[in-house]
């Protein structure tokens, strides 16, 4: 249990550095994923979820 919470710690420090270091980067980028359909947005989903198993897989 303390290693998820120790990733879910890690995930939220690095999901938190875009809009700390440039917030006017951060709110483009997010208001140009907010445009995209929904067929696209599955795909960067599933991509992130095939990306994140893979590093599971190597490292863990």
């Amino acid at each position: 249990m303390s290693n998820l919470l120790l990733a879910f710690a890690l995930m939220l420090v690095i999901e938190g550095l875009l809009p700390f270091i440039s917030p006017r980067i951060w709110r483009e980028t997010f208001r140009r994923a907010t445009e995209l359909a929904d067929g696209q947005l599955r795909f960067v989903g599933l991509t992130s979820i095939m990306i994140g198993l893979a590093l599971l897989l190597m490292f863990g």
